[in-house]
């Protein structure tokens, strides 16, 4: 009878102790409805930086990253600290700055928000080449970027949109 008591008691204590982490429906939606908000705002301003942690060459396997990789796009012009590998057919001597640039934006599209997801495509070039980039930009801040260039193999990335400034705001 002790024995029953006691695994009662640890029961409800496990139990209890489960249900006060968790976050009710209402809190974890207003959580998500704030973060769309954020999305939301910083694809409408043109200002917004996505963090990449997975790159999928057009060749060969995807590799997970390690390192302050980011696609960052400021009204009219994009910083991109992106790694590349693949096949590269005429570029300069010892690779030049793959993804590595800033540039100004020379085409910007908007496909607006269809199904939890937000097209937006730009093309930018410097000295080496031209960019093709395809976003895929999800209202919770996941992201896919993909890249085609006119002188390299394209390339695609996984990552997300850094929205922690505008939350404490």
């Amino acid at each position: 009878m002790k024995k029953n008591i006691l695994l009662l008691a640890i029961s409800l204590v496990l139990l209890a102790g489960c249900g006060a982490s968790r976050q009710t429906a209402a809190e974890k939606s207003a959580e998500q409805q704030q973060v769309a908000g954020v999305v939301d705002q910083r694809l409408n301003d043109k200002n917004y930086r996505i963090d990449v942690n997975y790159m999928m060459p057009l060749r060969g396997g995807g590799k997970m990253l390690s390192g302050s990789y980011s696609l960052e796009v400021n009204g009219e012009e994009v910083d991109s600290h992106l790694p590349y590998m693949g096949v590269a057919q005429n570029v300069p001597y010892g690779g030049g700055q793959g993804l590595d640039f800033k540039a100004e934006i020379s085409k910007y599209s908007d496909g607006g928000w269809k199904k939890g997801l937000r097209q937006i495509f730009f093309t930018t070039s410097n000295d080496e080449d031209t960019y093709e980039f395809n976003l895929s930009i999800s209202d919770e801040g996941f992201a896919e970027i993909r890249v085609n260039c006119r002188n390299r193999d394209a390339i695609s990335f996984h990552g997300t949109m850094d929205t922690v400034e505008a939350d404490a705001n």
